[in-house]
């Protein structure tokens, strides 16, 4: 008897730019990991045949960061194949939700059941009373809602669209499961090669254990580390390597506080020395992250390359009052130093918007970091309250006036008001951010102290062209970005006309033409300083104040420590503590 089909489609969608085109590049910037997952565990649905023997089920994977969704030739295909199918809007952020609801919209029109899933359904129904206007949008148009994680769950949700029987709402945030032994996330080389550089995703773990109230993390999975075992991490990196994939972003929001971060890496090291297999690593770690004895060490080992730190901001006081209190501005120097003397480049988030910030105390703490702290590539986001933080909350609970288009929630618009600064002061902070950051005096200076430390200038000069180029040319944040912007001249959101042919692909074949062009330029800029400084032995001497040696003395001399009040009792707690270290050991002499 020829087996009946059951269709899962699974989609990441992207998100509007300004004139309502999805934002999606030919190659995107940044891998999907709950793409990666979410296959991972439908092909074990797969092959444990949760729909029965009879039963086929046929699974497509579609990031839109990257490639279109053809709305129309999904419909056909399950209509061809029996009509029986699931949609699955899978890792839908807040500012993803609405071109969510746009395609749940048409895939519903067309009769098929739609579930949408990701960090905006599970923070708002976790962190808010009742169901918000958005989700109860979807619901009335028969779309479910899903909450939590699939680990588990997954069968019963396939097995009900198979039934016709959609539960409304999916509800497990009360019970996050663990992560040993689950399937492992996997996307075929197809997939990934369609981002920058191949670069497959997985999760070690999830969970942090920190109260930051700007982050969404830990009320959507929670502030117990849940991880991967060692062998079940090793498994990943095998199967990729097996299909020619050899770089991995490591999505755990905070690898550091992954309670199995030894063990795992352990196991890295040991499978490289043992097979001879190559491949790198990118990671994202906490401030705090060089207090782990061996952490540091041990992931150079792994083949960690790159890592993104949250450094969110050098004022204390501003990161009291976002309940960062584990950032310390007296680590940060040595932290840095610390992943520089493993040759591993260093990319570091920062906020802008805090309380206490104006447009003149974020460009002074600026050129302060540009001076004082070893960071290679600084990436900037707005402070904004986004639905699932504590942030987001406490704002809804006052009734201050947040921006209601959830577009916008993309850390790369104003979301909400600041209290000193008007929208305008903000903007140009924000731009003045990047452009004092990136400016070609201060690039030369990273590549110079790259060239020093023995860094590879060739992919510092990639970053800093990708990061400043995204900004500056395409409008997006670095990652949002990719290579060689798409558009459909149908497919842009409701409320927004479709333009003539004549008018759409003029200008979008200039834009391509122009945007291509300038990047191109900015990026042989910056290479002629790197062949520049290459051809100039001297300049493997170079120095300057942000790679002299940690002292004591710098908490009295350097500016990163004077700039505010809490600096400097920052800096003065540190001076105490050290005078109560010295005088312990002497008296142990």
């Amino acid at each position: 008897m020829p087996k009946r089909k059951f269709h899962f489609v699974m989609i990441k969608p992207s998100h509007y730019d300004e004139d309502g085109y999805v934002i999606q590049f030919y190659r995107s910037a940044m891998p999907s990991n709950t793409l990666a997952t979410i296959y991972g565990l439908a092909e074990a649905c797969r092959d444990r045949r949760v729909l029965g023997d009879d039963v086929e089920i046929a699974f497509t994977a579609i990031d839109e960061t990257n490639r279109p969704v053809r709305v129309d030739r999904i419909v056909r295909q399950i209509r061809a194949d029996g009509g029986m199918g699931l949609i699955g809007l899978i890792g839908v952020q807040t500012n993803q939700y609405p071109r969510a609801l746009d395609l749940a919209r048409r895939f519903r029109e067309a009769g098929l059941q739609v579930c949408i899933g990701g960090f905006h359904v599970s923070g708002c129904l976790a962190m808010l009373p009742g169901v918000t206007p958005e989700l109860q949008e979807a619901l009335d148009m028969g779309v479910s809602l899903f909450s939590g994680e699939a680990e588990g769950r997954l069968d019963i949700v396939l097995q009900d669209a198979f039934r016709g029987e959609m539960r409304p709402v999916y509800d497990y945030m009360n019970d996050l499961p663990a992560l040993q032994n689950a399937p492992r996330p996997f996307l075929n080389i197809e997939a990934v090669k369609r981002t920058g550089g191949a670069q497959a995703s997985f999760d070690a773990g999830r969970g942090c254990p920190y109260l930051c109230s700007f982050c969404t993390i830990i009320n959507v999975q929670g502030r117990t580390s849940r991880h991967r075992s060692a062998d079940d991490v090793v498994d990943i990196i095998k199967a990729n390597l097996d299909q020619g994939i050899v770089r991995f972003f490591i999505t755990d929001d905070n690898f550091a506080r992954n309670s199995s971060w030894e063990p795992i890496l352990d196991a890295l090291i040991a499978f490289r020395e043992r097979d001879g297999r190559k491949f790198n690593l990118t990671l994202q770690v906490d401030t705090a992250c060089h207090r782990l004895p061996g952490f540091i060490e041990k992931a150079a080992q792994a083949g960690c390359k790159r890592v993104f730190i949250g450094l969110e901001n050098i004022n204390p006081e501003s990161l009291k009052g976002a309940q960062k209190g584990q950032n310390q501005i007296v680590e940060y120097r040595q932290m840095l130093q610390a992943w520089r003397a493993q040759r591993v480049i260093t990319t570091a988030g920062y906020i802008l918007g805090f309380p206490g910030d104006t447009p003149e105390t974020i460009r002074r703490d600026i050129e302060i970091i540009k001076r004082e702290l070893p960071i290679d590539i600084l990436e900037f986001f707005y402070l904004t309250p986004l639905p699932g933080s504590a942030d987001h909350k406490a704002l809804l609970e006052k009734g201050v006036e947040m921006d209601p288009d959830l577009n916008k929630y993309d850390l790369n618009n104003i979301c909400t008001a600041h209290d000193t600064m008007t929208r305008e002061d903000w903007q140009r902070a924000y731009r003045l951010a990047w452009d004092t950051y990136f400016s070609e005096d201060h690039c030369e200076t990273l590549l110079r102290r790259a060239r020093a430390d023995g860094l590879p200038l060739g992919k510092i000069v990639g970053t800093m062209t990708w990061f400043y180029g995204s900004v500056l040319y395409e409008g997006v944040h670095p990652l949002e970005s990719g290579f060689f912007r798409r558009k459909s001249r149908t497919d842009r959101r409701p409320g927004f006309p479709v333009e003539s042919p004549l008018v759409f692909y003029p200008k979008y074949g200039w834009e391509l033409v122009s945007k291509t062009y300038k990047t191109l330029r900015m990026f042989y800029r910056y290479r002629a300083i790197r062949k520049r400084l290459e051809a100039d032995e001297s300049t493997l001497d170079y120095t300057d104040a942000s790679l002299t040696p940690v002292t004591d003395a710098e908490l009295a001399e350097m500016d990163l420590y004077r700039a505010t009040d809490a600096a400097r009792q920052a800096a003065a707690r540190a001076q105490r503590k050290s005078a109560r270290r010295q005088e312990a050991v002497a008296a142990k002499a």
